[in-house]
């Protein structure tokens, strides 16, 4: 035991002589004329400018992208304002409108120029029907019914909501009922 451990103790002593005769030799001059306070001083100036450099670079950084999330989240909303207009304009009609149909028209057309707005900005609505297989990933379950047709069993009875995607992830959990 002893002697694999001296023979590793010298395999170690002989690599480190290795090391140290591969190493450059770094020349240290000894010239007393040789001004290393002035040396010393440019390469602390050095190090400090990039240092402040990089400071300002990383504050600069973190603001932009505070102001990008910050202005792409006012462009996404600044699209919504139409759809609130036109809700505006359907609930002032709404008091003097006696014909239901086109009442239904009109909040039909707000509903589908919302959808296509968040269709545009990357949202869309998950397809979950009645009798999918319940999915972890993509629904959310609030609550079990005994299933009305044993074909249901484990599978999703009733959509409470919808779920939405954005590229899609996952922007908002479908809530079902499942049966059981």
């Amino acid at each position: 035991m002893t002697s694999m451990n001296e023979e590793t103790q010298d395999q170690n002593e002989m690599q480190q002589e290795d090391i140290q005769n591969e190493a450059p030799e770094v020349e240290i001059p000894t010239e007393e004329g040789e001004d290393f306070e002035a040396k010393y001083n440019e390469m602390n100036d050095r190090f400090l400018r990039l240092y402040s450099e990089f400071e300002n670079f990383r504050r600069r950084t973190a603001k932009e992208r505070i102001e990008l999330l910050t202005n792409s989240k006012g462009e996404a909303l600044k699209d919504l304002i139409p759809v609130i207009d036109d809700f505006d304009r359907a609930v002032q009609n709404n008091e003097w409108v006696e014909d239901a149909n086109t009442l239904r028209d009109a909040f039909n057309l707000i509903h589908h120029k919302f959808v296509n707005l968040l269709k545009h900005e990357g949202i869309s609505a998950m397809e979950t029907k009645v009798g999918d297989e319940f999915d972890t990933d993509k629904h959310e379950a609030i609550t079990q019914i005994p299933a009305p047709e044993p074909a249901l069993k484990g599978k999703i009875v009733d959509i409470v909501e919808k779920g939405y995607t954005l590229n899609d992830k996952v922007l908002r959990y479908a809530k079902v009922v499942t049966g059981s």
